[in-house]
């Protein structure tokens, strides 16, 4: 096991773009070509796929799709400034930019939503593809695209028209991996836009794998051992909950075996996603207004998701954060109003295993009788081969998804099949109405008015005005069931659990101007277990909330430059909560002596130039593999994580986990699994790192990584492209350097964090901050594509003033209308 390594694995045959080895060679080829051509003045031609960077004045686009001029100017963190006299010209122009910087990840985006990766990456795209098409999104989106308000079809209208605009542009190379794929892109259409929401959905609304995996564990161990894995919050936490029930496994005996392997996407084993957010009214900020600061996590790659942008046209007054290939923005602030979000983590998906009617495969049972499955075919086109031909089934709860596995029949006999029931894929979303309006907002009741129109995945809207008002709300679809809590896969023939409805907005948590003036949120708990509905069971461990409140109870954070402190934390409260039951361990051995001499002085820092964060992870992998590998056997890898709420539990109370089943003629303590794991981790890290222990460092094998896509996977091309850095923190502090602690090659890479960080100043708007992992452009030409990369580490952030974007040298162009 590599842990001083990142896991950059090339695939030897065809990586996932679908590049054979001779294919690779090619490529290898060509890059040594294009560095002579470079060298000899062929990097003009390469400079083509880069946006002009002329004084404003110099460089004019015409276009018939703009009625007034739209000044765009980058600033030095080519942050674009969009001056626009109409905001259908905002939007156009927005477009326009989205594509000059990040068009690639804008049509992977889409391709991936729409199922059609394999046209153009080849075979090895097909489950992917598979997969989407079966859940049907773009059906979906363009749907949604015909039930929208007209105002918001305008804006998704106008934003096609700026990207088709540059698209059509005549300018050499459009994207790098365009010219080395050799394929032209489709023209943008408004269902292209509202395709990440849907994507987004389908990540943040995964809960359902749980549901799988509990599944899967319950029929290896039973159901009273699996509700032991998942145990209650502890009291302490800023919001407690129950312990699991075992009867909620009322009736799993009598379902077929769980198909183990079943697909759960490109997101596998990735952890979920995560955020923080906080607001503070004006009695605990010494501004004289009203903060909040806010930190979305999600997986890692180059570029990152977000793009800043500042628009200014008569009814848009935005700063903040978009992503390329959506009009609006997401996360920022407008003139009146800012706001954040971070993940509910809501059940708002289930499975539904369905019953075939005996003799008549086309149809299922339901409570009222037998119905015929609803069916579709799809084919798949596929680059350097045969299209694929797909048929969908579809019951009253969903897409089949038991179809996609060619040996599911080994582990799901002919009489059954497994349903996705999810929110996201309801009829009927308006999200993208939600977002129109939410850039509008001017105070509490158009926040609130605006969210009613969210569809999914749910999330938490935190609220901040310049009157000085605090709030936040938890808005999207939470689905209402007749008995049960969607903890495991349920019987769809019965109707027992059937969805009943939705439960309304006015309904939804809230929360306006609290009376101790402060809002916390960071994945942990939203309302307390008596709550009216219920909203799930996978909330995050506290461990983070409780650093952030800690941190808020001191005077000196009570400043803008206070939150960016906040952020930038790398104190664990989980190591502070688990390591006195650790260090009781009694060893003999001299490495192992020493190394709980510097935990035993260690302060939870998890700093990269440290070795302790190194010794207590690698402890803590080893002592949750030894505490529950004997139990699940083959699903261990499936469920291996930090798991601290459980491995506390286990050493405190539950310490019949400490056997080893294995052992027939032996009981295991406690003690001694804690001895076992600690000789483990001491022998890895030897191995890896060398026996003087003055050498080890967490950065060392805690190295954010963030990987392009499709150059990323060519041997050579992947040194530059692919963007690492030693990095702080863990998987529980306020700067989350999340891991995949289940990777056997590289479990401490940290792959998901925090990839946009802002502080918003509600009683100077222009004096908020930003931060951006990686850089603006998703080109590696540009200076902007890693720029920002030694400033996320560090934590900086910077201003997007409109000011900045009128400088005399900025760089940009002017959209003018066409002459007549």
């Amino acid at each position: 096991m590599g842990w001083g390594k990142s896991s950059n694995r090339h695939l030897p045959a065809r990586s996932f773009i679908g590049l054979s080895e001779r294919m690779i060679k090619r490529v290898v080829m060509i890059v040594v070509l294009l560095a002579v051509l470079v060298m000899a003045g062929g990097g003009a031609w390469l400079a083509t796929s880069l946006p002009l960077l002329w004084p404003v004045g110099d460089n004019r686009i015409e276009t018939p799709d703009v009625q007034k001029p739209v000044k765009v100017r980058r600033d030095e963190n080519g942050v674009p400034h969009i001056h626009a006299e109409t905001d259908t010209d905002a939007y156009f122009a927005l477009g326009y930019v989205h594509a000059q910087d990040r068009f690639w990840q804008m049509e992977m985006m889409r391709r991936f939503g729409a199922g059609r990766l394999a046209e153009v990456l080849g075979a090895a795209a097909l489950p992917s593809d598979k997969w989407m098409r079966t859940l049907g999104l773009y059906r979906l989106a363009e749907r949604q695209a015909k039930d929208l308000p007209a105002p918001v079809h305008a804006a998704l209208e106008a934003y096609a028209k700026g990207v088709n605009r540059w698209l059509a542009s005549d300018m050499g190379i459009r994207t790098l991996e365009l010219a080395l794929l050799r394929y032209q892109p489709d023209t943008w259409k408004p269902a292209d836009s509202l395709l990440w929401g849907k994507i987004m959905a389908l990540r943040l609304g995964g809960n359902w794998r749980g549901e799988a995996l509990r599944a899967q564990i319950a029929k290896r161990i039973g159901p009273e051992k699996v509700a032991e894995l998942w145990p209650a919050y502890p009291a302490d936490a800023p919001v407690t909950i129950a312990a699991a029930d075992t009867t909620l496994f009322a009736g799993l005996e009598s379902l077929p075996a769980w198909p183990f392997g079943a697909p759960m996407g490109l997101l596998v084993g990735s952890p979920m996603g995560a955020s923080n957010v906080w607001a503070l009214a004006p009695a605990n900020s010494d501004t004289g207004g009203a903060l909040l600061a806010n930190d979305p996590h999600l997986g890692f790659s180059a570029p990152i998701l977000w793009y800043l942008a500042h628009i200014d046209s008569p009814g848009l007054k935005l700063t903040g954060a978009t992503v390329p290939g959506v009009p609006f923005h997401i996360l920022g602030h407008n003139k009146q109003v800012a706001w954040g979000i971070t993940s509910t983590q809501s059940d708002i998906a289930d499975l539904f295993v369905e019953k075939t009617v005996e003799g008549d495969g086309g149809a299922y049972l339901t409570p009222d009788g037998s119905e015929p499955f609803i069916t579709r075919d799809e084919v798949i086109a596929v680059k350097g081969a045969a299209p694929v031909p797909l048929p969908i089934r579809e019951t009253r709860h969903g897409p089949v998804i038991s179809d996609l596995r060619p040996g599911i029949k080994a582990v799901i006999d002919d009489d059954h099949t497994v349903a996705l029931a999810a929110t996201y894929l309801q009829p009927d979303d308006i999200s993208a109405a939600a977002f129109y309006e939410l850039n509008r907002a001017e105070n509490w009741i158009d926040f609130n008015r605006a969210l009613a129109k969210f569809q999914g995945p749910q999330q938490n809207f935190a609220y901040a005005d310049t009157a000085g008002n605090i709030g936040l709300v938890t808005a999207g679809t939470l689905p209402q069931r007749s008995r049960g809590e969607g903890y495991v896969p349920t019987a769809g023939w019965t109707g027992d659990t059937d969805w009943t409805g939705i439960v309304p907005f006015a309904e939804l948590p809230k929360l306006y101007k609290p009376t101790n003036d402060i809002i916390i949120n960071a994945n942990n708990r939203i309302v307390a277990p008596d709550f009216r509905h219920f909203l799930g069971y996978d909330w995050a461990a506290p461990y983070r909330a409780q650093r952030i409140q800690e941190l808020l109870d001191d005077n000196d954070s009570r400043t803008a430059t206070g939150q960016q402190r906040i952020q930038r934390d790398v104190r664990s409260r989980m190591a502070a909560d688990l390591l006195p039951l650790m260090l009781v361990v009694k060893t003999e051995s001299a490495i192992n002596k020493k190394a709980v001499a510097l935990l035993g002085k260690w302060n939870g820092v998890m700093a990269r130039s440290k070795p302790e964060p190194l010794i207590f992870m690698a402890w803590l992998l080893e002592l949750n593999r030894a505490l529950y590998a004997d139990d699940l056997g083959e699903l261990t890898s499936s469920f291996l994580g930090s798991r601290a709420l459980l491995v506390k539990s286990i050493l405190t109370h539950r310490q019949h986990w400490c056997d080893d089943v294995r052992t027939e003629d032996a009981e295991e303590t406690c003690a001694e699994i804690l001895v076992k794991s600690l000789n483990n981790a001491m022998k890895r890290l030897s191995k890896e790192f060398g026996k003087d222990m003055a050498d080890w460092r967490w950065g060392a094998a805690h190295r954010a990584r963030f990987s392009n896509p499709v150059l990323g996977r060519i041997p050579v091309v992947d040194r530059f492209v692919n963007l690492e850095i030693e990095s702080d923190g863990g998987n529980a502090t306020i700067n989350r350097g999340a891991m995949r602690l289940n990777d056997p090659v590289a479990p401490f890479t940290h792959i998901h964090g925090a990839g946009f960080r802002a502080v918003y100043d509600l009683k100077d708007l222009k004096k908020s901050r930003f931060g951006l992992a990686t850089g603006q452009s998703g080109n590696p030409l540009s200076r902007h594509y890693r720029d920002q990369l030694d400033n996320w580490r560090r934590g900086r952030m910077f201003r997007i003033s409109a000011s900045r974007g009128r400088s005399s040298d900025s760089a940009g162009f002017i959209l003018e209308p066409a002459k007549k």
